[in-house]
């Protein structure tokens, strides 16, 4: 892989990263702390939203950012030709 090519992949897994740990950082800090008074208000298979986000969502939250993560990078990998497959 030429180097502007290099460059423009990593860019691109670092924009990705950046983006999905956002999403991470405002479910779990967000959701689980911030605005948890106001989603508590609000019940969810029986427990408050807010506390609810706090113990479990931003976990469940996070496993699903890891599978989209590979999604994303399986996408990256085969645009530029660096698949394992």
């Amino acid at each position: 892989m030429e180097e502007h090519t290099h460059k423009k992949y990593w860019q691109r897994n670092l924009k990705y990263l950046a983006l999905l740990l956002l999403i991470w950082f405002i479910v779990s800090y967000g959701c689980g702390i911030l605005f948890a008074d106001q989603l508590n208000e609000i019940n969810f298979i029986g427990f408050p939203l807010g506390f609810w986000f706090a113990q479990q969502g931003s976990i469940y939250v996070f496993v699903i950012l890891i599978f989209i993560y590979v999604r994303l990078m399986n996408k990256l990998d085969h645009e530029f030709d660096v698949d394992e497959i």
